[in-house]
């Protein structure tokens, strides 16, 4: 029996399995535990690493969803501006420009916009804003393209635009049904999100579904806009740099999208898709586990830069020692060497 000091967790997520080791001159110093669920095109799982089948919380991999959302609602947005709607920007200066024209299209402009004011995830952009003594706002908070996009959908569909966030605006009840129709469950757990939109949580297995059925959607649907505009404009889902931007410009077809607390979604034109959700929340695992997933899935022969982008993003995960490269970080997958 557990000591009086001692806590156990009753979460599902305590008993997910490693899914990646950190090894230091090929000693294994550290593993991360995870959950990974490969969807088929039809919905059905294929691979799965822990409790697929329990809540987790995407946080902005939800994004495209709620951009589907935004589009039945009537908001006009199209190319780089629906991918600015799904997105977590880096809060470069095209970034701040399009979340403005979202909002200057229907008449209002940042002041609208209830998201959590920060500043730009972008490191150059944050030093920038540090160093000349700019305070945060919401506009460089990485989330204000969506806000946007949920206001333009306000707007056109005659709702509120001051009460956009209350998990019983008619927007955020519409949300709620996107997510249940994409990921064919319920949703039962609702919190609030790092930007103060509602956190809604599904099952790993549904969140690769969604994706699945997400890039495969026909031309012209809603689900279908918002992949074309992810795969056409993927430094407005993320910026200059990012792992998930780098993702989607070198697989043929691919979407992704990274969420926080170490969660990544991808889905293929196939109608395959892929979650992974790192359960200690930290980011150094969640790239290499996704990759080596995609290889197994054979997304490594999608076009000829999709091997090489995939080698460049795992070596980011280098171990150092003295400065120099000691180790990496790499996948643990089920029937691996």
């Amino acid at each position: 029996m557990p000591s009086p000091t001692q806590q156990t967790s009753d979460s599902p997520l305590a008993d997910a399995p490693v899914v990646a080791e950190v090894v230091r001159g090929g000693f294994v110093e550290s593993v991360h535990h995870g959950v990974v669920a490969l969807t088929d095109a039809d919905g059905t799982v294929d691979l799965a690493m822990g409790p697929v089948d329990a809540p987790v919380l995407p946080r902005s991999s939800l994004k495209p969803m709620q951009a589907i959302a935004m589009l039945r609602a009537g908001a006009d947005l199209q190319g780089e501006l629906l991918a600015l709607a799904s997105a977590s920007h880096s809060g470069q200066q095209r970034h701040l420009d399009g979340a403005r024209h979202i909002l200057a299209a229907v008449g209002l402009d940042e002041s609208a916009l209830r998201n959590t004011p920060d500043l730009p995830l972008d490191e150059d952009e944050r030093r920038a804003w540090i160093r000349d003594g700019a305070p945060p706002t919401s506009l460089g908070q990485n989330c204000s393209g969506k806000h946007a996009g949920m206001l333009a959908a306000c707007v056109a569909a005659g709702w509120d635009t001051a009460t956009y966030l209350d998990p019983g605006h008619p927007l955020q009840r519409l949300v709620v049904e996107v997510i249940e129709e994409f990921t064919g469950e319920r949703v039962e757990v609702a919190t609030v999100d790092g930007c103060g939109a509602p956190a809604l949580g599904v099952s790993s297995a549904g969140l690769a579904r969604a994706f699945g059925r997400i890039a495969a959607a026909e031309p012209g649907t809603e689900a279908g806009r918002v992949a074309e505009a992810i795969r056409s404009h993927p430094e407005f889902l993320g910026g200059t740099g990012r792992d998930v931007t780098e993702l989607i410009s070198a697989v043929p077809g691919l979407i992704a999208k990274d969420g926080a607390e170490s969660v990544y979604a991808v889905g293929l034109a196939d109608g395959r898709g892929l979650s992974v959700k790192i359960t200690d929340g930290g980011e150094r695992a969640r790239v290499v586990v996704t990759t080596a997933v995609l290889r197994r899935a054979g997304v490594d022969g999608l076009g000829p830069q999709a091997g090489p982008t995939m080698d460049a993003l795992d070596a980011r995960a280098v171990v150092r020692g003295h400065g120099e490269p000691v180790g990496e970080v790499r996948a643990v997958l089920p029937g691996q060497g």
